[in-house]
């Protein structure tokens, strides 16, 4: 069971700041920080996390109150000393006659004794909670008192975002609006084809295609774009200058990877091993990219996009006599690939993790590589090409009720959350935040995207992605 440390951190401070405030005139911030930290690691280690506050802060306060009682013993003579001996005479000491005073400490004991078994029983009952929670996944969780409680709100979402919605700062902001998010991961065209949608609050393809199919089947009007994404390719520097002599790519301070010779490639069936002065990956398979499943992802359905456009001599897809004559030479670019997985995740993890060996070529959101490169996953000979021509990936929310559309106003709206996106490689609507990004971690990203083109309609897009995918058969 993964513990959710969110509201308890939330509740310490307050407490700290209560103890400050009561103990403040006597104790220094640092040493009530100590007094907490001490109570708190008691509890290092126990599952059960909803009453952990309350306790520590039973404790830290019987510290401090210990701890001021004797610094006034110590003290006779000042002002302090007084107002103790005072509290202690309206609560009762040792001073009392023998007899009220045996009474006072009787039912003192059993007092204490009482708010013991109190305490006892709460965790008892808290424990019990939990352990039938672990049984039911759908029961609300119990809160602690004093902690606000969290509004549970479920999405679904490319893959591609699933680092950012698992960060613990996006978390921590979205806490701080009274919201917890948690999300499944999905490819965008499979979000909207077979994902049952009826469980989550919101849909977050990578694409304002795949949202406007949900849109249309859950009759929404309202979207949100909170950022957006173009598309690229991730290869090694030794693939890029061996392209480069081919005359694919194109080398500069962002290098170019040219559509146009790579499907002349493709439609011959050009091996790597046939590259001239190819002594860098003289493998026997056929040039090509590797892609996700177009019957599922969107990153395969804006290659395609692309593919399509440079196939019918630079210019959109429309009509049914330009999808004919595109899918013949689309198809070689999925086919010849074997299998694919279904979101983006996969390709880029093998990239990461597999080396040059399996994967030359990758097709990714730019996001993806960024992100990365933030997270330190990126190694040296590992490097960055746009596609010419290349299509900006809007990621597109579709509300499905109102807590769906709470989330896509904060995301869309607030600083921190845009900013956390940044961080993860979006490119939202301030430019200032990703240039911010990649220039702190020496990035060779486009600042301005000047060769994009747009996407076919809706529905050419899913007649060329049906085109290709009896081509499979």
């Amino acid at each position: 069971m993964v513990v959710d440390t969110v509201r308890e951190e939330q509740a310490i401070r307050q407490l700290t700041e209560r103890l400050v405030e009561n103990f403040g005139g006597s104790y220094s911030v640092q040493h009530i920080d100590a007094v907490v930290g001490r109570a708190r690691r008691r509890f290092e280690g126990h599952p059960v996390r909803q009453f952990v506050p309350i306790l520590v802060e039973r404790s830290a306060r019987r510290e401090l109150e210990r701890s001021d009682a004797a610094a006034a013993v110590t003290q006779p003579d000042t002002g302090r000393t007084r107002r103790v001996a005072k509290h202690k005479a309206d609560s009762g000491d040792g001073r009392l006659p023998g007899a009220l005073r045996e009474t006072w400490l009787t039912n003192k004991r059993l007092v204490s004794a009482a708010v013991a078994a109190v305490v006892a029983a709460l965790v008892v009952v808290t424990v019990v909670t939990v352990a039938l929670a672990v049984r039911r996944p759908s029961a609300a969780p119990t809160e602690a008192p004093g902690v606000s409680s969290l509004a549970l709100v479920r999405g679904v979402v490319g893959s591609e975002k699933m680092s950012f919605f698992q960060d613990p700062k996006v978390a921590e902001v979205l806490a701080r609006s009274g919201v917890k998010v948690e999300v499944d991961s999905a490819g965008s065209r499979e979000i909207a084809t077979s994902v049952d949608l009826g469980k989550y609050d919101f849909a977050f393809p990578s694409s304002e295609q795949a949202a406007e199919r949900i849109q249309r089947q859950r009759n929404v009007s309202a979207k949100y774009i909170p950022f957006s994404s173009p598309m690229a390719i991730a290869t090694f520097t030794p693939i890029a200058d061996l392209l480069a002599k081919a005359g694919v790519v194109h080398r500069g301070p962002v290098s170019t990877f040219d559509m146009a010779p790579y499907l002349r490639m493709v439609g011959n069936n050009t091996r790597w091993d046939q590259l001239g002065d190819n002594t860098a990956y003289p493998v026997r398979k056929n040039v090509l990219i590797s892609t996700t499943d177009p019957r599922s992802s969107n990153s395969a359905a804006m290659y395609l996009a692309i593919a399509g456009y440079v196939a019918n001599n630079n210019t959109i897809v429309q009509g049914t006599s330009a999808e004919q004559d595109v899918i013949p030479t689309v198809s070689r670019l999925f086919v010849g690939q074997g299998y694919t997985q279904s979101s983006s995740e996969g390709p880029f993890d093998a990239y990461l993790a597999s080396g040059m060996g399996p994967t030359p070529l990758v097709w990714i959101y730019e996001s993806q590589f960024v992100d990365a490169t933030v997270r330190g996953q990126i190694k040296p000979d590992m490097t960055l090409l746009y596609p010419s021509p290349t299509i900006l990936s809007r990621h597109t929310l579709v509300p499905l009720g109102e807590a769906g559309d709470r989330i896509g106003r904060l995301l869309s709206t607030d600083p921190d959350l845009q900013r956390l996106a940044a961080v993860h490689g979006f490119r939202t609507n301030d430019a200032t935040q990703f240039a911010a990004v990649t220039t702190d971690h020496k990035i060779p990203v486009a600042a301005d995207l000047i060769d994009v083109i747009t996407t076919p309609t809706f529905d050419t897009l899913e007649r060329l992605l049906d085109g290709v995918g009896k081509s499979y058969n």
